[in-house]
């Protein structure tokens, strides 16, 4: 037994979940960056993670890539075939689409921070359901506190939905700037979904422009 190692995951869950509950709203809950941390540090605990079904079918657990500081954080849903084989989010033709986006407002990727709210695969790339959002969205939280950025971009229906604690449709929520934890967080259509809908791509463009002007110049 490794009792260290033990403790410091008792830790990491009780934060996690203690941030969950701060996110529906539950109040005198004391948080704070007391155990500091990197993202080597998530990157080894996450190692061999167990905490859903979705660790049966993967190939590679696909945490994120880019900048640890970075200003800009994009958020996606879970990582699709390419993702899993290669263990880097945003590599297929989503990717190649947000990868223009991003040169848009003359930024690269390695200027930003690329990741999604669960960081294995779903089985024939089907919608995460709620207990695996659950038991991934801590990891997100303590890389969104290692990263600690001014803006976050959820992409798609269901990081939209995760961070802000909505059932709302990504239609409905796109376009305006709401706030995660003091972080100016705005919604927008993911890129696969832009790939079966072009028409969309104008919207998009709205969004990435306000965002834009709210990142600080790299």
């Amino acid at each position: 037994m490794n009792l260290k190692k033990d403790i410091k995951d008792a830790i990491h869950d009780l934060k996690g979940y203690l941030e969950y509950q701060r996110s529906l709203g539950v109040i005198d809950i004391p948080f704070s960056n007391e155990i500091a941390m990197t993202m080597e540090d998530i990157r080894k605990r996450i190692a061999g993670c167990q905490r859903c079904r979705l660790y049966t079918g993967r190939t590679n657990i696909v945490l994120g890539a880019g900048k640890e500081d970075a200003d800009l954080l994009f958020v996606g849903e879970a990582p699709g075939r390419d993702e899993d084989i290669q263990g880097r989010p945003f590599v297929g033709k989503a990717g190649e689409l947000l990868t223009r986006i991003i040169e848009a407002i003359n930024l690269k990727r390695e200027d930003v921070y690329i990741t999604n709210i669960i960081k294995c695969r779903p089985p024939q790339n089907r919608n995460p359901e709620p207990d695996e959002i659950y038991a991934c969205e801590p990891f997100l939280v303590e890389q969104i506190q290692v990263i600690k950025p001014k803006i976050i971009c959820a992409l798609g229906t269901f990081a939209a939905r995760a961070l802000l604690r909505t059932d709302k449709k990504i239609s409905e929520l796109r376009g305006r700037f709401y706030s995660y934890h003091n972080i100016k967080l705005m919604p927008t259509y993911h890129p696969a979904y832009l790939l079966r809908n072009p028409a969309e791509k104008r919207d998009v463009w709205k969004d990435i422009q306000a965002i834009a002007i709210e990142v600080p110049k790299v």
